[in-house]
């Protein structure tokens, strides 16, 4: 059985020793870079099923390599950081990032979460099997099997968790969830963000879309005091 690929980028030593044990215990394959550079490199060269991100790091740090990696890439992305901020885990759910934990941290939490992320990038938790029929829309189609969206005949690239924003809501078209709904059903396990966690996501899923249509764009539905729904418009 292929092993999961994880990729720890972390200036500390022994911090990187420390999850790669834990890691390697769960039988996956870690690689680790120090900085943003050689991570990009390792990207470039291999590949690479999650990738675990330090934001405070020298030369180029975590923030600049999360906005690189998205510009070529929707594997997961788990920030690592001492910086716990409201503002920083927003700038991080903002550029890409898929989960966000803060120093001091406990080894499990974060297997936890890698697991969590990688079920989530093979689309287990919200039911993407074999032989699920495409969803389409208007100027939309979906692929399960394939993971892909397509809009006005083009791929778009989303992050796992764009993708499963959209198809859950996709699947359930007309219906309002709230934010904490949403939290629960797509992000799949105990999630430590808050409600502006899933407007980040939707604003970032709706200017992924617009740039190809915002017509599709404008089927995500902001339904005020309440949460979110999916609606074909006119």
């Amino acid at each position: 059985m292929k092993k999961d690929k994880v990729l720890i980028v972390e200036d500390e030593e022994k911090i990187r020793r420390m999850l790669r044990l834990f890691l390697e215990q769960e039988n996956m394959e870690v690689l680790e870079a120090e900085e943003g550079v050689s991570a990009l490199d390792i990207l470039a060269q291999q590949n690479i099923d999650i990738m675990i991100l330090d934001i405070m790091m020298p030369g180029l740090d975590g923030w600049t390599t999360c906005r690189k990696v998205r510009e070529k890439s929707n594997i997961p992305i788990l920030i690592l950081t001492a910086r716990g901020e409201e503002s920083d885990r927003v700038l991080g759910f903002e550029l890409g990032a898929d989960d966000y934990v803060v120093k001091p941290f406990s080894p499990r939490e974060i297997i936890l979460r890698v697991k969590a992320l990688l079920r989530r990038r093979l689309g287990k938790e919200i039911g993407n099997k074999s032989g699920e029929e495409e969803i389409y829309f208007p100027a939309l189609q979906i692929i399960p099997q394939e993971h892909k969206v397509i809009v006005e005949e083009q791929a778009v690239l989303l992050s796992p968790l764009e993708y499963n924003l959209l198809l859950y809501m996709a699947r359930h078209p007309q219906r309002v969830f709230t934010r904490e709904v949403l939290l629960d059903q797509v992000w799949g396990y105990d999630f430590m963000g808050d409600s502006r966690t899933v407007d980040t996501h939707v604003r970032r899923l709706r200017e992924k879309i617009s740039r190809h249509s915002e017509k599709v764009a404008a089927y995500i539905v902001t339904v005020r005091g309440a949460g979110y729904k999916f609606e074909v418009v006119p």
